[in-house]
């Protein structure tokens, strides 16, 4: 078995190795449509879901009005709104069936993924690549140790905190006044 640190060091040296691939220009659009929208929509499933869910709760303490698709409390999407998907391979069956009734709603799709030649292609406004392996494992993917992927989630996750701290900057945000988002019925 391998050392901890051993470890933990491949696991961040992939990290870093992925966020330093992912182009600037789309993060900086895509922050654009998250600050642009009335509210902004996630879907995903699985691990990426959990992702997205942790994404769309950092950018709620900003101010930002953030919904899970299928959560209890969903409103309507509307053409002021954007909703945000996660799928590495680009064709997982709920959020490309969600992307194409958000469009029918002429609403902004982002598609957070790995492969840009899929089926979400079709319904994307924008797309942000994070090249890493996919199950498709295609050639300029970046590889990983980790299983399955893990790579994919836990860079999405990143990417979500660094939207937000890109957001705090830019909009000169005081950090100790964003605990009054935070939930206080815990």
């Amino acid at each position: 078995m391998g050392h901890y640190y051993d470890i933990a060091k491949e696991i961040t040296n992939e990290l870093t190795t992925t966020l330093s691939n992912i182009d600037s220009n789309d993060v900086s659009k895509l922050l654009v449509e998250i600050q642009k929208a009335d509210k902004v929509f996630f879907v995903g499933v699985g691990r990426v879901l959990l992702s997205l869910k942790a994404v769309a709760k950092r950018l709620a303490h900003l101010g930002i009005k953030t919904y899970i698709v299928g959560q209890i409390t969903e409103p309507a999407i509307t053409d002021k709104d954007l909703l945000i998907v996660g799928s590495g391979s680009g064709e997982s069956a709920f959020p490309l069936i969600i992307a194409k009734k958000a469009k029918q709603y002429n609403a902004t799709v982002a598609h957070i993924g790995a492969n840009p030649n899929c089926s979400m292609g079709e319904y994307s406004d924008l797309f942000v690549k994070v090249p890493v392996s996919t199950k498709l494992q295609l050639p300029d993917e970046i590889p990983s140790v980790q299983p399955m992927t893990s790579l994919f989630e836990q860079s999405l996750l990143l990417l979500g905190d660094t939207l937000a701290l890109m957001m705090i900057r830019e909009q000169n945000i005081d950090m100790p006044s964003l605990w009054q988002y935070h939930a206080n019925l815990e």
